[in-house]
């Protein structure tokens, strides 16, 4: 396997003064078969990125035969558009690399959870965005192919998770509702596997449900599982990723084999 830390912006003038370095960590099988990959966004409220979400996340995509990578993005003080072109800028590394790291750059996936649920969304539905078209990016280069969202903050309206919002966009209303991520689904939003705990009280499972309704209006196809019990930031709901406190939970643990289900019928049409 092939595991380095990738420093997103180096070389890149606009962002030679930033205090903090967005990193993307690479696990790339070896072998000279190209590979479809996933790109994970771990959570944490735009404040920091949760490493239950993110190495044994991408070691089980490896399990699956995919390369993986995990993007630790810009959090607060960093607000919005930063989050998102760190990942739009994490997507064409990836995709201007495929030949060198044998990735099948029309089958990649955007995987986040929580906050990095809310990424990986609004990559799916802001990707065209002119914001985005900076040195470093290039706009349809980073448009993802298809996402794989875990309990993720979708909208800043009433059942929103307020912490993250506000570390993303404050109180402005006009980017809050940019970043309502149900109102923004459009006829070019990627196919979406999405999963949500009934009980998450810091992330109201509402906010799946909201995205899951644009996305059917939208005639986007989608997976949708909402297990009945578990708290929020879950991970892979295994004893490897419990914090100490939540536990395991064997029946919700069952997204990870769904999601490789959902992905292996994709990434094969």
């Amino acid at each position: 396997m092939i595991n380095k830390s990738i420093d997103i912006w180096k070389g890149i003038d606009k962002f030679a003064d930033k205090e903090y370095r967005p990193i993307l960590d690479t696990y790339i099988l070896k072998g000279e078969r190209k590979r479809p990959t996933v790109l994970v966004c771990p959570g944490g409220g735009y404040e920091f990125t949760s490493p239950r979400e993110a190495e044994p996340v991408a070691l089980q995509f490896n399990e699956a035969g995919y390369n993986a990578f995990v993007l630790y993005y810009s959090v607060a003080p960093e607000k919005h558009p930063q989050p998102l072109l760190d990942v739009s800028r994490s997507m064409c590394i990836i995709r201007n690399n495929s030949e060198k790291w044998n990735i099948k750059k029309d089958k990649i996936a955007v995987c986040g959870f929580s906050a990095g649920g809310h990424l990986a969304a609004s990559l799916g539905v802001h990707w065209e965005k002119s914001y985005l078209d900076i040195k470093g990016i290039e706009i349809g280069s980073n448009k993802p192919n298809f996402l794989i969202l875990g309990y993720p903050v979708i909208t800043a309206g009433e059942f929103s998770h307020q912490g993250s919002i506000k570390n993303l966009v404050g109180k402005d209303p006009e980017l809050r509702e940019e970043m309502s991520l149900e109102k923004q689904v459009n006829q070019e939003t990627p196919p979406t596997f999405i999963w949500h705990t009934c009980a998450d009280k810091a992330v109201p499972v509402k906010n799946s449900l909201l995205f899951v309704e644009s996305l059917r209006k939208n005639e986007i196809p989608f997976e949708f599982h909402i297990f009945p019990e578990g708290p929020h930031g879950l991970s892979l709901a295994t004893a490897e990723t419990d914090d100490g406190e939540m536990g395991a939970y064997p029946h919700v643990a069952r997204w990870i084999k769904l999601c490789k289900e959902w992905l292996e019928i994709n990434f094969n049409k």
